[in-house]
């Protein structure tokens, strides 16, 4: 399980996968299935995102699949953004359809 702020058009969601990388092809066909073509990933330690969300993110993780699973944790972009500093996250993953 990976947690992930990702970048899009309309600012930073959360979200929670058990995809093995942002770069993985079915993560990225996933992201393009919820009219994301273009972002900006950067992974957060799923410890810290337990912490930040408590009793949203137990929910939320009971309805993550085993495998090849997505789920967005939040997506009120003021409150992911500072949710988590910079520093907090790690390298960035940039996808853009060509």
């Amino acid at each position: 399980m990976r947690a992930g702020v990702i970048f899009t058009g309309t600012g930073p969601i959360l979200i929670l996968t058990t995809y093995s990388s942002f770069g993985d092809g079915n993560f990225v066909e996933k992201l393009n299935t919820k009219g994301i073509s273009k972002f900006l990933a950067y992974e957060v330690p799923i410890d810290l995102v337990k912490k930040r969300y408590g009793r949203h993110f137990d929910v939320i993780i009971k309805d993550v699949s085993q495998e090849d699973d997505l789920r967005i944790l939040d997506f009120d972009g003021h409150r992911v953004f500072y949710n988590f500093s910079f520093d907090e996250m790690g390298d960035a993953y940039y996808h853009e359809e060509k």
